[in-house]
């Protein structure tokens, strides 16, 4: 578990997400708080890649999500 939160984790959409309910606290804890170095949407951040809002860190795309 890393000791600080990802660098992108104030701007992220998994925050936002999670804190309207509609997201599990497991993206949280396993990615924003713990290892954001195997999120997917870090990794495309760190490169300047383009990504959806609603893309979850695994890579998955919930379209349910934007709303």
């Amino acid at each position: 578990m890393s000791q600080r939160a990802c660098k992108w984790y104030l701007l992220c959409p998994m925050k936002v997400y999670y804190e309207q309910g509609n997201l599990d606290r497991k993206w949280i804890d396993n990615y924003c708080l713990g290892d954001w170095g195997s999120c997917i949407r870090y990794q495309m951040e760190q490169r300047g890649q383009a990504h959806p809002d609603y893309m979850l860190p695994n890579g998955e795309l919930r379209k349910e999500l934007a709303r």
